[in-house]
């Protein structure tokens, strides 16, 4: 199974900002320990603190990804064009967030893109990426 990671903005900043609620390690150490965890998985990543890139993305996973797994970051509670790609593509989309939106300020929960995807894994941190991936494979299974 192909998976591309997507990551919005601010999010090539986790290690660094708000270790309290993203946590210490960096994307790429988690990308590192992800890719080992799941061999059996093609897993590339994007990330992107621009609107426009994020759709290109999306666009372009039809054709070569079997699914995304997506953290639009703010572009989740802002966001209609990207909103608007991931219905327009045909490929699986699962919505991911490292803190509990729903714990957070009340503007964080309200996601415009949660509707559009086939479902959304919020609040367990980076491991929220892998329980992605996994839905994402059960999700093709069916």
């Amino acid at each position: 199974m192909k998976v591309l990671i997507i990551n919005g903005p601010n999010l090539n900043l986790l290690g660094v900002r708000e270790p309290g609620v993203y946590g210490e390690m960096t994307f790429e150490e988690f990308l590192e320990i992800l890719v080992k965890a799941l061999p059996e998985m093609q897993i590339d990543y994007f990330q992107s603190n621009v609107e426009g890139e994020i759709i290109n993305q999306l666009h372009n996973a039809m054709t070569i990804y079997d699914g995304v797994v997506l953290n639009a970051g703010g572009y989740t509670h802002t966001s209609v064009s990207i909103a608007d790609a991931i219905r327009a593509v045909s490929v699986p989309v699962v919505e991911v967030h490292v803190s509990n939106i729903f714990a957070r300020e009340d503007f964080r929960k309200i996601s415009l893109t949660a509707p559009n995807c086939v479902g959304c894994i919020t609040g367990f941190g980076l491991k929220g990426y892998s329980l992605a991936i996994s839905a994402l494979a059960m999700n093709l299974a069916e």
